[in-house]
């Protein structure tokens, strides 16, 4: 019940900083979203820092879920292959998960003022990187691990420009993301 509680509270918490961005997240307003007695945010996360750390945590275990679920189709695959996976996941990111990579970027905002903050994501996207090159280095590419750096940099590119930069008005269109996310694993995989 307990890991149950504090998983609630910590997605709720991305969800008004999704809404209601870095300034709209208080214990309190945790506690109305989730429906929770007045208290139950502060009980689990004491302080606001504690609160944002609970955020990073549970969107660094997500993302490493998400590649858990693509593990397997990219294990002995091809480039053909990363492309279409790769496409798919942009496309439930920009649609079905757009909520959570908005208050990402709440969230790295607020870390350039907070370093333990910025820590917790800096070791999150430094997992997620090396999940990457790891693929990479199985398809051939070379370095692969400054190839990953750069594979995952473009597509927080177009996540970025997608949910809230120019584009952020634009749907998202699988047949176009994977256009982009095939000529991204070429550049990745090539010599």
């Amino acid at each position: 019940m307990t890991q149950e509680r504090r998983r609630l509270i910590a997605r709720t918490a991305l969800h008004v900083l999704a809404t209601d961005g870095a300034r709209g997240l208080t214990h309190r307003a945790v506690d109305a979203r989730a429906d929770l007695p007045a208290g139950s945010t502060s009980y689990y996360f004491r302080s606001r820092t504690a609160l944002l750390g609970a955020c990073v945590d549970d969107l660094a275990a997500r993302d490493h879920a998400d590649l858990d679920r693509m593990a397997p189709l990219l294990a002995a695959t091809d480039a053909d292959t990363l492309a279409e996976v790769l496409a798919d996941v942009l496309h439930r990111w920009l649609g079905a998960d757009r909520e959570r990579h908005v208050a990402r970027y709440e969230l790295s905002m607020e870390a350039r003022r907070r370093p333990e903050l910025a820590e917790a994501l800096h070791r999150g996207g430094t997992a997620i990187r090396a999940r990457v090159a790891d693929v990479l280095a199985g398809l051939g590419a070379p370095d692969p691990v400054e190839r990953a750096h750069w594979l995952v940099a473009c597509l927080d590119g177009i996540l970025f420009d997608r949910l809230v930069g120019a584009n952020a008005g634009v749907p998202a269109d699988r047949a176009h993301l994977a256009v982009v996310t095939r000529r991204l694993t070429d550049l990745a995989l090539t010599p």
